[in-house]
């Protein structure tokens, strides 16, 4: 199944403290790949975009999606994406916003699987404070579709 992430409004491009605190602390948001934080981008980018495919096997009737980038227990899996200051010694993750596979409709879901497309998240980056999104992001905060 392939899938991409679209994140736009990144917290770095904004004036403020809480903007310049990022950019002064070199922050950036990449995706999960299990324990690894990759295709790391500024929090001041004026957008993100990540790409990558997850298995789907089916059991019991039921997509199971699965690999590196998929997180969590049957019938709980995400995808993260992550926070942290890029430093000389790494990547420091300080947070991260889990993007929910129960979350996509079962239609769109079942046709990525199918391949008849891409299937497609889009958010905004960030939160109401003006800092990085965390936590869960629900719809509509994500819009999913199969593109």
């Amino acid at each position: 199944m392939r899938i991409r992430i679209d994140g736009s409004d990144l917290p770095g491009r904004r004036a403020g403290p809480e903007a310049d605190a990022l950019r002064l602390g070199n922050v950036h948001v990449g995706v999960q790949r299990k324990a690894d934080v990759v295709d790391q981008v500024s929090a001041d980018a004026a957008s993100a975009t990540w790409r990558f495919e997850v298995s789907s096997p089916e059991v019991d009737g039921m997509l199971d999606v699965g690999g590196p980038w998929v997180h969590g227990r049957p019938g709980a899996r995400f995808l993260y994406l992550s926070w942290g200051a890029v430093t000389d010694d790494g990547f420091a993750m300080f947070r991260r916003a889990k993007l929910m596979f129960t979350d996509i409709p079962t239609e769109l879901l079942r046709a990525a699987h199918e391949d008849r497309g891409m299937l497609v998240g889009r958010l905004g980056l960030t939160d109401a404070a003006g800092g990085p999104v965390c936590a869960r992001v629900h719809p509509p905060a994500i819009a999913w579709t199969l593109e």
